[in-house]
């Protein structure tokens, strides 16, 4: 969501200019890549871009296809084969095929107003975009892209409609599984492929403490572009340091900030009761991660205390709370047992268990479909 962010904002800080622009988008990846499908970058004509497709080593030759389609204003697919050594990757060491597709941006265009949208509530996006076209197919073009309404399950502005209910279809596993991926829709000997990007809302973090270590907590989650919410003693805190709060709320008010499934709670009061409280507040809600500072000791505690006052946590719930909290990297310091916390947090939005790359067998990153 970050990079979504930063490119409409970059957007409407030239739009005045009318300034020609595209946007170039991985859209397929085999084997190894720097980024995945879904990385997209904005590219104006006069070469200024926002976000990325690669580490750095296909941007210059996408700028440059960028600038062709908005002359031509025509989309294209571009497919960069970096395990060839007569193509633009040698030298490079990924070995992996990316295809790209470049959408130049018009009136009639679309894709911005849906990233716009995509960035709006707390529930999931999905947007189906058609990036490859074999034969002719009524109402479907190089390009085209839809927004999927996970509310109602369908797909707005697709004329077509045995491709809606194709995408419709499609969008069932989509959701299941949280991945984005690419889907082939048939019709009379012609075919199109389609990119279905699955776009969560912006990650949440809900800090329940007031002590100084909190600060590179913040500070980890503004620079991931996290919602932020903090609930502690107000007269404690350094509001110098709360720049990217999105939330403030005083530990002894009523009002707390919403937890949703795309939540992380980290308790760090450093106060037993305060944490038992808390804990009692929400162990059963829908928070995907719920991580608890202080020794194993201390939460078996908590959790004794839980079943006396009647609250007996079955291990569904129990897998979500993480106490101590954070990966196993020898973090001291409150800045180390930030990234200790953020790397658990990421791993559990993402489905992983963490860990060593080099003893990862095959691939760093799985195929989605």
């Amino acid at each position: 969501m970050k990079e979504i962010n930063a490119i409409l904002q970059l957007y409407r800080s030239r739009k005045m200019l009318n300034e020609h622009c595209a946007i170039a988008q991985v859209v397929h990846v085999e084997e190894s890549s720097y980024r995945r499908e879904g990385a997209r970058m904005l590219v104006f004509e006069s070469g200024v871009f926002e976000g990325g497709i690669s580490g750095g080593c296909l941007e210059g030759d996408a700028l440059k296809r960028s600038q062709m389609a908005i002359l031509r204003q025509k989309p294209s697919l571009v497919r960069y084969d970096t395990s060839k050594d007569n193509e633009i990757g040698v030298g490079l060491g990924c070995n992996g095929i990316i295809d790209v597709l470049i959408r130049p941006i018009t009136e009639n265009t679309r894709t911005l107003e849906l990233l716009e949208r995509c960035t709006q509530g707390r529930s999931v996006h999905l947007l189906a975009t058609v990036v490859a076209l074999s034969g002719t197919i009524p109402g479907i073009s190089l390009g085209s892209c839809y927004y999927g309404d996970t509310l109602k399950m369908e797909f707005e502005d697709c004329s077509n409609t045995e491709l809606k209910a194709f995408l419709e279809q499609c969008a069932i596993a989509v959701r299941s599984t949280k991945k984005s991926g690419m889907h082939t829709f048939e019709k009379d000997g012609a075919s199109a492929g389609i990119f279905l990007e699955y776009i969560p809302p912006r990650y949440h973090l809900a800090v329940f403490g007031d002590n100084y270590d909190l600060y590179p907590i913040l500070k980890v989650a503004q620079v991931l572009d996290w919602e932020i919410s903090l609930v502690g003693n107000l007269q404690k805190l350094d509001k110098s340091r709360l720049d990217g709060v999105h939330g403030l709320f005083d530990k002894e008010a009523a009002l707390r900030p919403e937890i949703d499934a795309h939540t992380a709670i980290v308790l760090m009061a450093h106060d037993y009761r305060t944490d038992y409280d808390n804990l009692k507040r929400y162990w059963n809600g829908n928070a995907a991660y719920i991580g608890c500072l202080g020794p194993r000791k201390r939460f078996d505690r908590i959790l004794h205390d839980l079943k006396q006052s009647g609250i007996l946590i079955d291990e569904r719930q129990e897998k979500r709370i993480f106490a101590p909290c954070g990966l196993e990297i020898g973090a001291n310091t409150p800045e180390e047992i930030a990234l200790s916390l953020f790397g658990e947090i990421l791993s559990v939005f993402n489905g992983k268990k963490g860990g060593m790359l080099r003893e990862k067998e095959g691939p760093i990153h799985t195929r989605n479909y």
